[in-house]
């Protein structure tokens, strides 16, 4: 009689049977590490800024298409109209500005344009910076000499300094604003990729693959750039938050974004001569970047936890002790 065996699956549901052979439960077996959906749900600080910056999206996808011209229209009859006041409608539920325009509806749109400015000034830094950085940590020698060099120029300005001279000199334009602000960040994604980079090229993974004539742009690509990402998402969401409050204090001095487009920082800009009879105006937008740049660090700072293997059982522990302590009130 010959017996057959096969493999045990540790990831498929586990059946137990009672003498007689009748199944009588049936259940999964764990499969190790929480999966980061889990991991996030376990943070409620992280959850909230998640939640947050999400609605901020949604907003700044859907929102204008919405309110239509809701932001632009005038009506001198509700002009400087305090919040809260359904009277005149919930359009103008946080109020209306000296033009007794909406200000729920111009808020919206300066929502789109703040992230039109930060969102696209974060990626191409990154892409650039990164690019640069993994290769001459990788190849080291002058490449890596000259790169360091072009960073520590770039990084020898005040970045703010450099794009007001340089919006001062062309035109304060969207455009303008989002290539000023991408060059005066690619730096730190340089020296980041660059010192993860030239710290992986000797390690043994590398060299293998080097051995087996892998080039140096399939060993980046394959090797040293899906170690190098969580590291760069996370510098890119804390960076967010700087590039955003760079983009709304430009337009506080007004060289950022110009009318009729509009901006957080740019009305706050244009409600600081009514900070004392008409608060809201400046207040609102104010509010908004807070609030977003705020939910941007808490969750740049779960995701530094989270993508680190030797720093993820920070978010684990406090539920294990949670566990502990009630099993232990049980047993008493």
């Amino acid at each position: 009689m010959s017996i057959v065996t096969e493999p045990l699956d540790t990831t498929s549901p586990v059946a137990s049977t009672d003498p007689m052979g009748d199944s009588v439960a049936t259940k999964k077996v764990p499969s190790g590490q929480p999966s980061m959906w889990r991991l996030l749900l376990r943070d409620k600080f992280a959850t909230v800024a998640a939640a947050i910056l999400t609605i901020v999206l949604l907003v700044a996808v859907f929102g204008p298409w919405l309110v239509g011209d809701a932001a632009t229209d005038q009506n001198l009859d509700e002009s400087n109209l305090p919040p809260f006041n359904l009277d005149t409608g919930w359009m103008n539920i946080l109020g209306t500005d000296p033009l007794g325009r909406s200000m729920l509806a111009r808020l919206i749109v300066a929502c789109q344009t703040t992230l039109l400015v930060s969102i696209p000034a974060v990626v191409i830094s990154c892409i650039i910076g990164s690019a640069i950085g993994m290769w001459a940590g990788y190849h080291r020698g002058w490449r890596e000499t000259t790169a360091m060099r072009i960073a520590d120029v770039i990084m020898s300005f005040p970045s703010l300094l450099l794009a007001v001279v340089i919006l001062y000199v062309f035109s304060p334009s969207a455009a303008n604003i989002v290539a000023v602000l991408a060059i005066t960040r690619i730096p730190i994604y340089l020296r980041t990729a660059r010192a993860e980079s030239a710290e992986l090229q000797s390690r043994v993974f590398v060299d293998a693959a080097r051995t087996f004539g892998a080039s140096s742009g399939a060993i980046l690509r394959g090797h040293v750039l899906p170690i190098l990402l969580p590291t760069l998402l996370t510098v890119a969401t804390l960076d967010f938050c700087y590039v955003m409050l760079a983009e709304s204090s430009l337009s506080f001095l007004g060289i950022g974004i110009q009318p009729p487009e509009i901006s957080w920082g740019l009305m706050v800009s244009q409600g600081r001569t009514y900070l004392q009879t008409a608060w809201w105006l400046s207040f609102f937008p104010g509010l908004a970047i807070v609030v977003t740049t705020v939910s941007a660090t808490l969750l740049a700072a779960w995701a530094r936890i989270a993508t680190d293997p030797g720093q993820r059982w920070r978010l684990t522990t406090p539920n294990a002790r949670k566990r502990f302590f009630s099993s232990r009130k049980a047993v008493q």
